[in-house]
């Protein structure tokens, strides 16, 4: 059986759309504390600006290129249903605003304009304005010849100002300049603590705009209101073979900065001629969104917004884990050579990976380290930890993923710090991303080189690893570490072959591994056994992974989805997908972990994977899974994995209609995966903890 591609499968991109709806019920649902709901907000604009600036973007190149040749435009098409559900999303987004400022209001939080000041409030922002505010603010005087396009950022609120006199009319843009300064300021308690009024700068900037241009113009009147306008984030590497990665990507940088615009977002209230005007300066066309919207734009900046009031108002603390067999042991080697490994954050602490790099820089048994670097930290242990670790004589290898997309910046950076500690930073291989997520350690033990392994789902990455779900598993089996050490081998010299039978290994064995992996289930299906596939993941929408779990599905496997983000796949179509089910969860923590579990004639082969069912990581990136051979972690996995498909709060069904329903709960009881997996956790490091003091009783006695 081979459906069609384009009758049972749904474009990426609207599946994406889909995604952020569900981010966008989470600032709807009641049952989510109040700011939480406001920060949500926030996760929706900021989610929304990369979508256009990577996913539209792509979309309108495709347009652009097919007005050129003749026949049917379906870019064109793609990009009007883009549009048509953007503005629908934006219209609800606005009303879930306004409703939660008037839950804020009713709990005494009160965010308020420059019309709604006190004389109080007034004179302190003015002076506020002066002391902290006014030096981060230079104004773009608007000409005939200016080129906005190369002079203003990207995604960042700028405040449109139009003078008026009786002659003529002048225009000017000011940045809201919320990388010096936080977005939002809490004023003051004037004749009550228990009202707490927070402003945006956008309107302690407008309070002051007279300040800033009194000085130089002349005018009668003027007119004040919010855009922004997103780029095409793309940039071309060129093939010059004379340019290193490094230089290439420094380049492609430049060009983001003057990119085309995909997107413009404005005040709907703003006049037709200031509308105009800047369509015009940006060089918006027809085949760009121009999104009408409310006041306030870059709501990204509502990720961090305040909770001056109860703390009821946002989630409660979940304080991560430690893990008992790590803190048990005279060090993490000792630890790990005992027996595999396994944390799953945030519900553990990532310091247990930062501890271990560290102690690895100055144990003097260890005699080398490898790490994939995708998207470091700020600021860093991890990085600190390899520097340490060649003042210390180990020799270290670093592969940085430069096209770690708007992260380029910071890992160009980290590859200079590095190497000027004397790291051997490693760029990867210029038409492969690195994204796999490994550590190695080689330890000299009698006489032996040991090699200890890490294999992830994550970036080691000290603040994501706080709100992102990831799997770690920690492994001394050499088998598996001599695998990853082929990985970085063939990283560095990518002309080698390998064979991997511990690992999955994309691009090199991936595709047709997962396609055997599936045939398996079909091959015991059609013979009456069972059979079954369980995937989490963050996005599916690889075309030929789709089709084969189709044809598993037509064949009696029963196949069950947990997909976060786009799901081409559509469940349910009679004789086509009658046996898939497929949820998503949208909660607190984003769910970023991926796994896979094939039943397999009652083995249940369950992988960690650091890629998900995308052509671009199957076929595009070095990505790695690994086989869980741990009895117990791969329970754990199986019965973390139940819970998750048990959620009767979070987990919405993806249907064909992307309508996002929520999962009834009927008679059963509540069951918010989450938190359900952080108590799960916390029993089994009990569990882990009385197994240990009972093996340390049974020894001493």
């Amino acid at each position: 059986m081979s459906p069609s591609t384009e009758k049972f499968s749904l474009d990426k991109e609207l599946s994406w759309l889909s995604f952020n709806e569900r981010v966008l019920q989470e600032a709807a649902d009641s049952s989510v504390p109040l700011v939480e709901r406001v920060r949500f907000l926030g996760i929706y604009s900021n989610n929304m600006d990369e979508f256009f600036r990577v996913r539209v973007a792509e979309v309108r190149r495709a347009t652009l290129l097919s007005s050129l040749k003749d026949g049917r435009n379906y870019s064109r098409h793609l990009m009007a249903k883009i549009q048509t559900k953007v503005l629908v999303l934006q219209e609800r987004f606005d009303a879930i605003y306004v409703e939660l400022m008037r839950e804020l209001a009713r709990r005494n939080i009160f965010l308020i304009n420059e019309q709604q000041l006190s004389e109080f409030h007034s004179q302190w922002l003015k002076n506020y304005f002066t002391d902290h505010l006014k030096r981060h603010i230079t104004p773009l005087i608007i000409h005939k010849n200016s080129d906005l396009v190369k002079h203003i950022n990207d995604d960042t609120t700028y405040l449109a100002v139009c003078f008026y006199t009786k002659e003529q009319r002048q225009y000017a843009l000011v940045e809201v300049p919320t990388k010096n300064v936080e977005r939002f300021v809490q004023l003051p308690p004037e004749k009550t603590k228990s009202r707490k009024y927070l402003i945006l700068l956008d309107n302690i900037i407008r309070h002051c705009m007279d300040a800033l241009f009194s000085p130089f113009f002349e005018y009668d009147s003027m007119d004040v209101y919010s855009m922004k306008f997103t780029r095409d984030a793309d940039f071309d590497l060129n093939d010059e073979l004379e340019q290193s990665q490094l230089e290439k990507l420094t380049k492609g940088l430049k060009q983001r900065l003057t990119a085309e615009p995909v997107r413009l977002v404005y005040d709907r209230d703003m006049p037709e001629h200031m509308l105009a005007m800047l369509t015009e300066q940006l060089n918006i066309s027809n085949t760009e969104c121009i999104i009408p919207g409310g006041r306030y734009h870059s709501f990204k900046d509502f990720i961090g917004f305040p909770n001056p009031g109860r703390k009821y108002l946002e989630n409660p603390k979940i304080s991560a884990l430690d893990s008992v067999l790590f803190n048990r042991s005279h060090n993490y080697f000792e630890a790990i050579r005992q027996q595999d490994i396994l944390l799953y954050y945030p519900y553990h602490k990532f310091s247990h990976f930062t501890e271990l790099v560290r102690q690895a820089a100055y144990d003097p048994a260890v005699k080398f380290i490898k790490i994939n670097l995708y998207r470091a930290a700020k600021k860093s242990r991890v990085i600190q930890s390899l520097i340490d670790a060649v003042k210390n004589g180990k020799q270290v290898t670093a592969v940085i993923e430069l096209r770690a997309r708007f992260d380029e910046q910071a890992n160009i950076e980290w590859s200079r710090v590095l190497a000027e500690a004397g790291v051997r930073v490693h760029h990867g291989i210029p038409s492969l991303k690195i994204h796999s997520k490994l550590f190695l350690v080689g330890r000299e033990e009698q006489g032996e080189l040991k090699l200890y392994s890490h294999i992830g789902s994550g970036n080691f990455n000290e603040s994501t690893a706080k709100i992102y779900t990831d799997i770690s598993l920690f492994t001394a089996n050499q088998d598996v570490g001599r695998e990853v050490a082929q990985v970085f081998e063939l990283i560095e010299h990518p002309y080698r072959r390998f064979d991997f039978n511990q690992l999955i290994v994309s691009p090199y064995n991936a595709r047709s591994k997962l396609l055997e992996l599936i045939d398996i289930e079909i091959k015991n299906a059609k013979a009456k056994r069972k059979a079954a596939i369980t995937l989490k993941l963050n996005n599916l929408v690889d075309e030929m992974l789709v089709q084969k779990l189709y044809e598993a599905s037509a064949a009696g496997v029963k196949i069950k989805l947990l997909i976060r983000g786009m799901c081409s796949l559509i469940p349910q179509i009679p004789g086509i997908s009658d046996n898939i089910s497929v949820i998503s969860i949208v909660d607190r923590f984003l769910e970023h972990s991926r796994i896979m579990l094939f039943y397999a004639g009652g083995q249940n082969n369950l992988y960690l994977c650091s890629a998900d069912w995308m052509a671009r990581n199957i076929d595009n990136r070095v990505e790695v899974s690994v086989l869980i051979q741990d009895a117990q972690l791969k329970r754990m996995l199986m019965d973390i994995l139940a819970i998750q498909f048990s959620d009767n709060t979070k987990a919405r069904i993806i249907n064909k209609d992307q309508s996002n329903p929520y999962r009834e709960r009927g008679n059963r009881r509540k069951v918010r995966s989450q938190i359900a997996v952080y108590q799960y956790l916390v029993n089994y490091e009990k569990k882990c903890l009385q197994s240990l003091s009972q093996q340390t009783a049974e020894t001493n006695s």
